[in-house]
């Protein structure tokens, strides 16, 4: 609880909104810069070593050659729940294909100290209730998530057919056989009569583009490779006792940092944090999941109703309960009661919309006035405060971040929006300083804005031999974010032209898999080689699609960020990266009774 939530409405300070709202605009300004998404290196070349796995020893193989019913590229919660979802409806020749040494996507890479998810355990981990996993946090480390993802896999059967440490090279449509001819890096060359796709927009790692970022003579590693060969301790949080005596630089202030840097700040000799651009940090409130309350709630269903309760709280639905009671539905019961506030005949949008950016200053006054109830040193909370919207960029949720840099060996190197000058032998240099250190660990996050086909690693070859990247040269263009025309057999899990729930993607992932293997299903019984959207039902899609309001995330004033690409416009085909122009609970609910009418409107079975 901060100080302001502890005043009455009406006996708290009045906010200066257009003081406030030129203090969002300067601090974006002071950080925009041209170069956008290109300040960020690709792991190539000299750099390359970065993207060594740490945590699995790599097995030769011979290469396949065979054919199965569905492939899948990516073993993360997309792969995995589609999976799991074909294996109940009956469809068990499935192989996935991950570049990782076992499932879990981002879960297998990010095992740095802290790692967890910031939504709620149980809408956030995926088949809680078909594995019968109890959470044992309201918020789930990253060791947990990952071996829900391996008992996921293993209960589904689906470590039989799986290709580990193996990248998709070409996915090619086979017309004259109705399959896809998939070949990879380990000399595969496989078919599939289906093929899935959840590559994911969190899996490609990327360092700032910081001149003399190769000089660097010490240790250094990225916040998706953790090296605790070098750090000691292990991804459960045991103290790394290695670096006792070692001067560390962690470079960015994101939701990795900020769960990294308490286990760090503990550990090191020196810890210096270095910091472009502060994030939001509210309250986590993290606590042990109470069996006794889990088996009371736990009903048949319960998963589903969760789901839905916190997109029905969240992301524009109605209901009578919070479930999950966190920082994500906060916002929305501000806005909701301030709404409500208001006569009948004044709902209008535009004061629907004040209200709106009424109950986010508010919000992010309380969060700012957290960091001065926390951080003891006057400079240094001042420089931790977000000057920014709460969804500029991903919220954080946290109760031992800020309380770091109370502790003498922790260290705030504000760059004040400009990030470090550069790389030395030795260390790093911010505003003429040099600063040495044994090791930096880089904390700057994955590719998000690049192109698809740049972070999948390959391009589809569809029908006629076009292209995925000119079948969306001007956008992407799909039904339901599922299915492309020209693609037949192919299925995209994925929020984009879905629900586009951004706050809590597996929900968007679940269903997802749901309607892959509602689809496959009905094929396979009708005796139908190929399954694909008409050019007709895609183009109405897009259509309703554009009806909408349109992208949401990154107002005009945001900081720079990959919530808003960088603070750059992302072109005319971005205006096609939205969801249901209705919500997303509403979505939920069209795309539920789209699969389970049995009609498929829109796909064409042939």
């Amino acid at each position: 609880m901060t100080p302001a939530d502890d005043l009455p409405a009406t006996a708290r300070p009045a906010i200066d909104k257009k003081a406030l709202l030129e203090k969002y605009v300067a601090e974006r300004d002071k950080r925009l810069r041209a170069d956008g998404n290109a300040q960020y290196l690709r792991l190539e070349g000299q750099l390359s070593h970065y993207l060594d796995d740490p945590y699995t020893p790599f097995v030769e193989r011979e290469p396949k050659t065979d054919h199965v019913t569905f492939a899948f590229v990516g073993g993360g919660f997309a792969g995995l729940v589609t999976g799991a979802r074909l294996a109940e409806a009956g469809v068990t020749d499935v192989r996935i294909v991950e570049k990782g040494g076992d499932f879990g996507g981002t879960w297998y890479w990010n095992r740095y100290p802290g790692a967890q998810c910031d939504t709620a355990s149980m809408i956030y981990m995926p088949l809680l209730e078909e594995t019968g996993h109890v959470p044992s946090e309201k918020y789930a480390h990253a060791p947990e998530i990952l071996a829900q993802c391996q008992r996921i896999g293993r209960q589904y059967g689906l470590y039989d057919n799986a290709l580990f440490h193996t990248e998709v090279e070409s996915l090619t449509w086979d017309a004259g056989r109705s399959r896809w001819i998939v070949r990879t890096n380990r000399g595969d060359a496989f078919t599939a009569s289906f093929i899935g796709l959840g590559t994911g927009p969190l899996h490609v790692p990327k360092l700032p583009g910081i001149p003399g970022i190769g000089d660097f003579k010490g240790h250094a590693f990225h916040t998706s490779r953790w090296d605790y060969g070098y750090t000691g301790g292990d991804p459960s949080g045991a103290l790394m006792e290695k670096l006792a005596d070692k001067r560390v630089a962690i470079i960015g202030t994101g939701a990795t940092s900020v769960q990294a840097v308490p286990h760090l700040s503990r550990a090191c000799g020196t810890l210096y944090v270095v910091q472009r651009t502060p994030s939001s940090v509210d309250v986590r409130d993290n606590r042990p999941i109470d069996v006794d309350w889990f088996r009371s709630v736990a009903t048949p269903g319960w998963q589903q109703r969760w789901l839905e309760n916190f997109t029905a709280n969240q992301a524009g639905g109605t209901a009578d309960e919070d479930l999950v009671m966190d920082g994500w539905t906060d916002l929305s019961r501000r806005i909701r009661a301030k709404i409500g506030e208001l006569p009948a005949d004044q709902r209008t949008p535009r004061n629907m919309l004040a209200a709106f950016e009424d109950s986010d200053f508010e919000k992010m006054e309380e969060i700012r006035a957290r960091v001065d109830s926390i951080v003891s040193d006057h400079e240094t909370a001042q420089k931790l405060k977000a000057w920014y919207r709460q969804l500029c960029k991903r919220p954080c949720f946290h109760d031992a971040y800020l309380q770091s840099f109370n502790n003498p060996n922790t260290h705030l190197v504000d760059t004040d929006g400009k990030g470090v000058e550069r790389i030395t032998e030795k260390g790093f240099v911010v505003a003429g300083v040099e600063y040495e250190v044994d090791c930096i660990i880089y904390a700057s996050g994955f590719e998000v804005g690049t192109e698809y086909t740049r972070r999948a690693g390959f391009d589809l070859t569809g029908r006629d031999g076009v292209k995925l990247s000119e079948a969306w040269g001007e956008g992407m263009k799909s039904l339901h974010g599922i299915h492309v025309h020209g693609f037949p057999n192919a299925f995209f899990v994925q929020p984009t032209q879905g629900a586009n729930l951004i706050s809590n993607i597996p929900h968007n992932l679940t269903e997802s898999g749901r309607t892959i293997a509602m689809t496959v299903k009905h094929a396979l019984e009708r005796g139908a080689k190929e399954v694909e959207v008409t050019e007709a039902a895609q183009a109405a899609w897009v259509d309703l699609l554009l009806t909408g309001m349109g992208r949401m995330m990154g107002a005009p004033d945001c900081t720079p960020g990959y919530y808003n690409n960088e603070g750059q416009d992302p072109g005319p085909a971005a205006r096609l990266n939205v969801g249901y122009p209705h919500g997303a609970s509403a979505f939920f609910k069209y795309i539920e009774g789209w699969r389970s009418s049995g009609q498929f409107e829109g796909l064409a079975f042939r």
